[in-house]
């Protein structure tokens, strides 16, 4: 039985390498979604078992998908499979084209994912209460987001109803914002998207990317170092019933140069910061923030404290930084390496 369940969709990436989308002649093929990320990373780099409850439609890129998954280590047991009609007319398996930018060339994403199989799941598809079964065998961890809950109008439902039921079986349940301003275009932009990340954080005990509740809409504030402690104390205001509020922290030099940190709040240990990482090198961000979940999730569950967490968080997201695609490629004892100072000599 998987120790930790994530919700959300996933896509294949398209990935030119060094080149651009609109001149490629061959891409690189990845697997990827923002929740799913971070069990994937749970399940590769820290040896947990884990799942991913998501829907495909049945034909073969749903299957490439699935076999992507299945190479990850991640249960495809939870998948729903959506009957294929041929051309994609009533549901289809999402595509996503990320370039990694270089230098002053910032990342970019395309997404192709409108009236996906997954968008489509709706409230009741899904047994909740024997995906969280009780039982020493059960889940001990439910992840999901607001990429997911973006997808659709009836996402949002699921994700309410699933985050629920994990809350009843008393399941931790983390939830990270993840705003993706392509989702909620035509939508009702980001006060919409700020209504249902309340909505569904609520029912959190761990938020993940917890500064995209920072003021009155996400992107509203730019928080600065000296400012962190202060938003994540007007995030737990809004989020009482939250245990653990974290975040990670980037300044972006260049494509390629980040700063790299993370911060947390419980009420336990009051704001707490993670290790500094100046002068990152960046082979491709893309999947840093989900692994830095995946890393503080893996601390939280092993009961190492929030400082501790946040720094295998920090490290895996690190990692995850200089290789590519979305998934972590890193070892359990390269994060932990890391963490105790380690470098980029060579290893014989």
């Amino acid at each position: 039985m998987s120790e930790v369940v994530a919700l959300g969709e996933v896509m294949l990436r398209f990935d030119p390498g060094e080149g651009r989308i609109r001149t490629a002649r061959t891409f690189q093929v990845w697997e990827g979604g923002g929740e799913y990320n971070v069990v994937r990373g749970l399940r590769r780099c820290f040896g947990l078992r884990t799942a991913v409850v998501t829907a495909l439609a049945d034909n073969q890129v749903g299957r490439l998908v699935e076999d992507l998954i299945l190479q990850g280590g991640v249960d495809t047991s939870l998948i729903r499979w959506v009957p294929d009609d041929g051309i994609g007319r009533h549901a289809r398996n999402g595509l996503n084209f990320v370039e990694r930018g270089y230098g002053i060339r910032g990342a970019v994403g395309v997404s192709d994912r409108a009236n996906t199989a997954v968008s489509q799941l709706r409230k009741g598809d899904v047994d909740w209460d024997a995906v969280f079964a009780p039982g020493s065998t059960g889940p001990r961890w439910f992840h999901t987001g607001g990429i997911f809950a973006g997808l659709s109008d009836t996402t949002v439902d699921v994700a309410d109803e699933a985050m629920a039921a994990a809350r009843r079986h008393g399941v931790t349940v983390s939830y990270d914002p993840n705003y993706r301003p392509s989702l909620w275009a035509g939508r009702g932009g980001v006060h919409a998207a700020r209504e249902v990340d309340l909505r569904l954080a609520r029912h959190a005990d761990v938020v993940v990317g917890a500064l995209g509740l920072a003021g009155p809409h996400p992107g509203a504030v730019r928080v600065a170092p000296d400012e962190v402690a202060d938003a994540l104390a007007e995030v737990a205001d809004l989020l009482p019933q939250a245990r653990v509020l974290a975040t990670t922290l980037r300044g972006v030099t260049s494509a390629g140069v980040n700063d790299w940190s993370s911060a947390a709040w419980s009420a336990e240990t009051g704001f707490v910061t993670g290790p500094l990482m100046p002068g990152l090198h960046v082979l491709d961000r893309i999947g840093s923030g989900d692994a830095f979940a995946a890393g503080l999730i893996h601390g939280l569950l092993t009961g190492t404290g929030l400082e501790r967490a946040l720094a295998y968080g920090t490290a895996h997201g690190a990692l995850t930084m200089t290789t590519p695609g979305d998934v972590s490629m890193a070892s359990l004892a390269e994060v932990e390496a890391l963490i105790a100072g380690g470098s980029a000599h060579v290893r014989r």
